[in-house]
């Protein structure tokens, strides 16, 4: 039978962990009972720096019911550096990792299909919405939008994907092997190249609390997720450079034909216009080059990704 690990990256959830607890320690028991995962599978809770009562109701799950473990990071560090810490940490004792957020907004019964598909050969299997019916249009737009360009900037992500998926021991030993400290999981995930599927599944509405991930943090992990996989807006900056070369050439030959015929041009307009216009593309050219030299900066400092401060486990780790 899989040995089955959850990794659930918490920030400040105490409204909704104890009741996301019980249905997944239900969900266990069914599987368990089921004979689809073994009795040494577990639950762990990565908190990622709470302020909350997090890390207390983690400790009382544990002490509670083994089931439970919990890893909690010296200082908050952001989901995906969570999410990263708690692949990485649970790879050593586990069959396969299932990545889940802590509210349970993805459906816990699309483990069932998961595990299929994982015991027929696939190392990955990604969770993806079948559909974006309980967002607010503008969040429909913005999410569909930004996977479509995201992938037409070389940065090959799955369609309506979040970071619901199931990794086998295998692909996390693989996984490990990638040391940016600008990560995008779900960018870098399919770069793996293992055998992979998906899961459809509905996503619920959040039970409490707010969202962890509103507009500006969702726009800081676009942003993310582009410059961390993918060159092309620098090549982008080099043919509008290259355009606009093209265009003041025109522009030139233009202007002598007109002085030749005698055509006196006032041109302040055209000239203010052109000095904020070539003025705002080099300031815009030179932040997103910027963008890019800033993160070989922190690459190049090699300080850790994530420091684990405490992790409540009842099972020693395999010598193998």
């Amino acid at each position: 039978m899989t040995k089955l690990y959850l990794a659930i990256p918490c920030y400040n959830e105490e409204e909704v962990l104890l009741d996301s607890a019980e249905k997944l320690f239900n969900k266990y028991r069914q599987l368990m009972k089921a004979g689809r995962i073994s009795k040494d599978s577990r639950i762990v809770f990565i908190d990622d720096g709470s302020s909350d009562k997090t890390w207390s109701i983690i400790q009382g799950l544990h002490e509670k019911i083994p089931m439970f473990s919990g890893i909690k990071l010296s200082c908050n560090r952001g989901h995906q550096n969570a999410l990263l810490c708690g692949l990485i940490t649970l790879k050593d004792y586990a069959d396969a990792v299932i990545s889940i957020d802590a509210d349970l907004q993805d459906d816990i019964d699309a483990i069932d299909k998961m595990l299929d598909k994982y015991e027929q050969g696939s190392d990955i299997v990604y969770g993806v919405r079948s559909s974006r019916e309980t967002d607010t249009k503008f969040k429909r737009f913005t999410a569909e939008a930004y996977y479509k360009i995201l992938n037409k900037l070389g940065a090959k992500t799955i369609f309506n994907h979040a970071d619901f998926r199931l990794m086998s021991k295998r692909a996390l030993n693989i996984f490990a092997e990638y040391k940016e400290v600008n990560i995008f999981l779900r960018g870098m995930v399919p770069m793996i190249g293992l055998k992979s599927d998906i899961v459809e599944y509905e996503r619920k509405e959040r039970l409490a609390g707010e969202s962890k991930y509103p507009l500006k943090k969702m726009l800081a992990l676009a942003w993310e997720g582009i410059t961390s996989l993918s060159v092309k807006p620098i090549r982008i900056i080099t043919f509008i450079g290259l355009i606009s070369v093209l265009i003041s050439i025109i522009m030139l030959l233009i202007f002598l034909i007109q002085w030749i015929c005698g055509v006196t041009v006032a041109g302040w307009t055209s000239i203010i216009f052109s000095i904020w216009l070539l003025g705002g593309l080099q300031i815009f050219a030179i932040g997103i080059v910027g963008e890019y030299i800033g993160k070989i900066y922190l690459e190049t400092k090699h300080r850790p990704r994530f420091i684990v401060e405490k992790f409540l486990h009842d099972e020693e780790k395999p010598n193998n």
